[in-house]
């Protein structure tokens, strides 16, 4: 690969708005990937910030966590994205901030801790479709494995990078017809929060 193809730089694609916010934390991958054009991030992407203090720096209070997605240089809009959000009623916050960044035939999964543990379902937040499944004690990269039926062997020779090109492409050719729901419908679905420090070790 030449380094010509190697040089998208995130400010020529449709990460570089949630990137000058300081949204994008936590970064496992930010960076071009594999494929001429294509930037890659894996990572959290804050929603709502915590009132800072002087200059202390305070995580988030929620976030879109174990993000997956690719965007191609010179494109305004994501063409793909995976997370993990705590409660289904962040979904709303996601599709503020991520407001004109997706597209209305765009693949975007949204994995949720608080609804039931068989439900899949689509929900259109305005013109964007999000598929909404559940997530308990998972994560988001073995969920989507699952899901798109990947044998960790078919990827364990690449990098990070070529991992996800790999799993994101599979992905904008999911299709499936789960049930359309309204997201008020499944809001009024969701189950309690869960507490993610309840069983862990002092």
């Amino acid at each position: 690969m030449t380094t010509l193809e190697k040089t998208v730089a995130i400010e020529t694609t449709a990460l570089a708005q949630l990137d000058k916010e300081g949204r994008l934390l936590n970064a496992v991958l930010k960076a071009p990937t594999t494929k001429p054009g294509r930037f890659g991030f894996r990572g959290d992407i804050a929603l709502k910030f915590q009132t800072q203090v002087a200059d202390e720096k305070r995580p988030p209070d929620f976030s879109i966590e174990q993000v997956l997605t690719i965007v191609n240089d010179g494109e305004p809009t994501i063409p793909v994205l995976v997370g993990y959000i705590h409660s289904l009623a962040y979904l709303e916050t996601a599709a503020e901030v991520l407001k004109g960044l997706l597209k209305p035939d765009g693949s975007y999964f949204m994995f949720c801790n608080n609804i039931d543990l068989l439900a899949k379902y689509r929900i259109k937040m305005g013109d964007v479709t999000f598929y909404v499944l559940p997530c308990d004690e998972s994560t988001v990269w073995k969920e989507m494995m699952d899901l798109l039926s990947i044998d960790k062997n078919d990827i364990k020779k690449l990098d990070t990078a070529g991992k996800l090109d790999y799993v994101l492409d599979a992905a904008v050719k999911f299709s499936e017809s789960y049930e359309v729901i309204a997201y008020a419908d499944a809001l009024a679905k969701m189950e309690p929060v869960k507490n993610r420090n309840e069983n862990r070790p002092v």
